[in-house]
């Protein structure tokens, strides 16, 4: 497996793993993602911003991350372990269903952690659905500390968790 910048020709790809995540979610009663998120434009301005990347298996794409210092409003709120200065955010982290289980989302993490580390960032920070536990687990076991809640309306009534991770 090998992880790369992601590149303007790589979106149609991407977005259909995250459809196939979203129908795999909702077939666990996780309403996570949807029609409204992600959508095309969300991974359009992260390959703009140089904050997407992709991991490939046999030149084939099987899944993406997003890695960016921008702090979305949604988290302004929070009150984070470290100052709001030097920090990443991980967003639409999503592995092609077919191809779970395999360690590619640790790849990917291990990537933005590292990523982190040699930028000499404070933490890193993300959201976990409330109703997605094996997301909650995976970051849990990767040492990312649970914090308070924050909501996206237009894709669930339902809170996401705040974590982060000092590094």
């Amino acid at each position: 497996m090998a992880i790369r910048k992601a590149k303007t020709e790589d979106i149609e790809t991407i977005l259909s793993i995250t459809k196939a995540c979203a129908i795999d979610l909702m077939s666990k009663d996780i309403y996570q993602w949807n029609e409204h998120y992600p959508i095309k434009k969300d991974f359009e301005n992260d390959i703009e911003n140089c904050w997407l990347y992709v991991v490939e298996n046999d030149n084939e794409i099987i899944g993406c991350i997003g890695i960016s210092t921008h702090m979305d409003q949604e988290y302004s709120s929070v009150k984070w372990l470290s100052k709001s200065n030097k920090n990443i955010y991980i967003h639409r982290l999503a592995v092609d269903p077919k191809r779970q289980g395999k360690g590619c989302a640790q790849k990917l993490m291990d990537f933005a952690e590292n990523y982190g580390r040699q930028n000499n960032y404070e933490s890193i920070r993300l959201d976990a659905f409330s109703k997605n536990t094996r997301n909650q687990r995976f970051y849990e076991q990767r040492g990312y500390i649970r914090l308070e809640n924050v909501y996206f309306l237009n894709q669930s009534q339902d809170p996401f968790y705040c974590y982060e991770l000092i590094l």
